[in-house]
């Protein structure tokens, strides 16, 4: 299948990509960065999700992929509203909503849009993906389906700072049951099973975060 994965120049991206190439779809990747990734059936094109005619002019013409992934994210940006909830707004309705080839959409979401854990603007951002993702899953449905992958904590390099701090990381440890974090590639199977096993889930938002955000204690006397 065509597949188009916005961020693909590291972390989750790039995890994703890679998977979906190595089983066998070709990959039409959009970011600012230069690509990381090379294979025969993987396109890199550099333009800002942002700005969709940007993003037009750097896709073939009458681009239409069968897969949409919106990926592209940042955190405490001054952008992240723009960046991680309007842009993808604008993307899926460019080329899944008004796509009739259109097979599946998977958005990136994060527990912060379950939590309202993090910054204020990215968490908001976040929560509103959560929104969206149902939104469009009642408008493309019965043709293909829609829903979002939520991470919790996922070892990427934006995330360095604290995986670094041992203070830090961990308090992180102690409020995650699982007493770790996912890798990208683990995340990736999740968009994957998602995206192309899945043919009934639709408008699902799936916390993906090791058990941090339903953890609790029950305090009673012994």
């Amino acid at each position: 299948m065509i597949v188009m994965i916005t961020g693909t120049s590291g972390g989750i991206g790039s995890a994703i990509a890679r998977l979906f190439l190595e089983r066998g779809h070709e990959v039409y990747g959009i970011d600012i960065a230069d690509s990381i990734i090379e294979h025969e059936r993987y396109t890199h094109c550099i333009a800002d999700v942002t700005d969709l005619d940007e993003v037009e002019a750097a896709l073939p013409q009458g681009f239409r992929p069968e897969i949409l992934i919106n990926n592209a994210g940042v955190q405490e940006s001054g952008k992240d509203i723009d960046i991680n909830l309007r842009a993808v707004i604008n993307v899926t309705e460019k080329y899944a909503v008004d796509n009739d080839r259109i097979r599946s959409v998977v958005n990136i979401g994060s527990a912060s849009g379950h939590t309202g854990s993090e910054f204020p603007e990215y968490a908001a951002s976040k929560g509103g993906i959560l929104a969206y993702t149902k939104n469009v899953a009642l408008r493309i449905a019965p043709r293909a389906i829609c829903n979002s992958i939520d991470p919790g904590g996922v070892t990427t390099e934006l995330n360095r700072i604290v995986m670094d701090d041992p203070a830090l990381w961990n308090r992180i440890m102690e409020l995650t049951p699982l007493k770790r974090w996912a890798s990208p590639e683990e995340i990736a199977e999740w968009v994957y099973f998602v995206a192309v096993t899945n043919r009934f889930m639709t408008g699902q938002n799936l916390l993906i975060d090791g058990g941090e955000a339903g953890r609790a204690e029950f305090v009673w006397p012994e």
